[in-house]
């Protein structure tokens, strides 16, 4: 069978957009390897639940080794840059955090793990980062740069498809239903939230997979707060907002369909 390597800038991202997708290869027989590029230092988590002397980043890699056996993915790999935090905040400019990281030399770190796995598939993020953050844009441009080091068949970008999130919205607000904070606008050209359906090849139906799915994200308890509003939501309405992950595909033409990372 095949072998995927996804590549994610912080602990507990392979779960929210990836996690369905990844136990599903798991299940049909292929080998999952998540390659990290920080060790996610500059998240934020809940007053009392580190223990006494125990730091934010060994928390959040034993987060990340329970995630993976919940997914049953065979190797965690950490790239050992320093998070770069939210944009526009003076942690972008640490010399060691993977935003200022140098392009090659970070590329060939993670092109030496494709060439030793034999990687079949390696999965970034879109060229926006999905939402923006510094370390997911650096995501997509070093895991372009290494896929053509390492010569890598198939590379697809993990994203978001706004279009589905704007109909759940629509029909949220069609049934009254009030966010904690504003609904986004859809039509506000400075929105940087995911792509659309137009660009997206793959769409991949993780519904079999959501216990799973839902137990990884639940594996990392630091970042709870990020993901509260899935926590919250009943059966359907989970499957509705997760039960389907989306990708773009390299190497295909306009127009191009299909549901599985391994389809290529």
């Amino acid at each position: 069978m095949g072998t995927l390597v996804a590549f994610h800038a912080h602990p507990d991202d392979e779960t929210l957009t990836q996690g369905g997708s990844i136990a599903k290869a798991v299940d049909e027989g292929h080998r999952v390897v998540i390659v990290y590029a920080t060790g996610g230092e500059k998240g934020e988590s809940p007053d009392g639940v580190l223990d006494p002397g125990e730091s934010l980043v060994e928390r959040r890699v034993l987060e990340a080794e329970r995630s993976a056996d919940a997914l049953g993915t065979s190797r965690i790999v950490w790239l050992g840059y320093l998070d770069s935090g939210m944009e526009g905040t003076p942690d972008n400019d640490e010399p060691t955090c993977f935003w200022q990281a140098d392009l090659d030399e970070a590329a060939e770190r993670l092109a030496a793990v494709l060439r030793e796995e034999g990687a079949d598939v390696l999965t970034i993020y879109d060229e926006n980062g999905n939402y923006g953050h510094p370390d997911h844009v650096q995501v997509h441009r070093v895991g372009l740069r290494a896929a053509e080091l390492a010569g890598v068949p198939q590379l697809l970008e993990v994203t978001m498809s706004r279009d589905h999130v704007r109909r759940l919205v629509e029909g949220a607000m069609a049934l009254g239903i009030e966010p904690a904070g504003d609904w986004p606008d859809f039509d506000d050209p400075a929105l940087i939230f995911g792509m659309p359906e137009s660009v997206i090849t793959t769409t991949v139906d993780v519904t079999p997979w959501l216990d799973r799915k839902r137990k990884a994200m639940e594996a990392h308890a630091t970042q709870v707060g990020d993901m509260a509003l899935f926590f919250a939501m009943d059966p359907d309405a989970f499957a509705a907002a997760l039960g389907t992950e989306f990708y773009i595909r390299h190497g295909v033409e306009p127009g191009h369909r299909d549901h599985d990372v391994f389809a290529g």
